[in-house]
């Protein structure tokens, strides 16, 4: 058994301050539908994983009712860490090269119209897990050709030969998500550079990718700078922009700043949808793998570009319970 690692001195930090009481507004409902249902049948019979089921989404019942799930690749422990984040950092495990086929299995098991793929950096590896995501990416195409694939990754250092290999898998979407506004960035993402995640979606822009990011509100920023960031990410070729509620994961992550009420969300949304994004989804319990097809069919939309026909009952997909215009009565 993996002995606990040290807490850091920010983390011993953190602790100090207990964790927050939610406020009436973010609160969610379980409403479990036939799809949902048969989702978890099979997850369970399977011995199926998914981020969804493991991480405790509290979209999950709303996810699975239109087939789409998350899945997390490379391991349990990240080679970075990030103030925010629940996965832990240490010394990850080797590099498992069956893995790819087994999402897509997972995939083709559960029958998903569309699959999120996210997973955690690799920087132990020589080409940072590149070929570990392009592969996952290419598997589950071969055995899912109706199923969409949603890649969101680190950055790679935004090594040119790393990108190229990930991009070449030709992912529906590729997200890199930037979090954060430059202000707080090295004190929440100190592994990160604010700038070269913006690069990566540039890049990712330039290889003729749908892209997309997501800014986390709560962390210590301000209205303003999130609108400065929200334009920061339309210059860089962002598509889809999705923003959240930071939800404190434990007493050694940082602690909450802010509670958001849904009216700053609906104004935010407003505010990128002004700017251009193909697709914006805003919301305190909004996660940037949320009703992620729907959200790229938008984005195919604004750019008149037609969907595969493998892919076009993505185009049916419901409403989103979770957008901040859907919160006020």
């Amino acid at each position: 058994m993996t002995e606990p690692r040290k807490l850091l001195r920010l983390e011993v930090r953190n602790a100090q301050t207990p964790i927050e009481r939610k406020p009436d507004w973010i609160r969610t409902r379980a409403k479990m539908g036939p799809e949902y249902k048969e989702l978890k049948s099979l997850v369970r019979s399977g011995g199926l994983h998914t981020v969804c089921e493991e991480a405790g989404c509290p979209n999950i019942f709303e996810c699975w009712e239109d087939r789409e799930a998350t899945f997390l690749i490379g391991g349990e422990q990240c080679t970075r860490r990030c103030d925010f984040c629940q996965i832990d950092t240490g010394k990850p495990a080797d590099l498992d090269r069956d893995e790819p086929r087994r999402v897509a299995e997972s995939v083709q098991q559960m029958g998903l119209r569309y699959s999120t793929v996210t997973g955690v950096a690799r920087d132990d590896l020589p080409d940072g897990g590149a070929w570990l995501y392009a592969e996952t990416v290419r598997y589950i195409k071969e055995l899912n050709p109706a199923t969409g694939v949603e890649l969101l990754v680190p950055d790679f250092n935004a090594v040119p030969e790393q990108l190229a290999e990930v991009f070449a898998s030709r992912p529906e979407v590729l997200a890199h998500n930037l979090e954060t506004v430059p202000r707080v960035f090295r004190r929440i993402r100190p592994a990160f550079s604010y700038e070269r995640s913006l690069s990566v979606i540039t890049a990712a822009r330039d290889a003729q990718l749908v892209t997309k990011s997501n800014l986390i509100l709560g962390m210590g920023e301000t209205n303003q700078e999130i609108q400065d960031s929200l334009v920061d990410l339309h210059e860089a070729g962002c598509d889809i922009i999705t923003i959240t509620q930071y939800l404190r994961p434990s007493p050694r992550h940082h602690p909450v700043d802010r509670w958001v009420k849904p009216q700053e969300f609906v104004e935010l949304s407003d505010f990128a949808q002004g700017l251009g994004f193909a697709g914006v989804m805003a919301g305190p319990l909004v996660r940037s793998s949320y009703r992620a097809g729907r959200l790229y069919t938008q984005a195919m939309a604004h750019h008149g570009r037609p969907l595969p026909a493998t892919l076009e009952h993505l185009a049916s997909a419901g409403s989103a319970r979770q957008e901040a215009i859907n919160l006020i009565g």
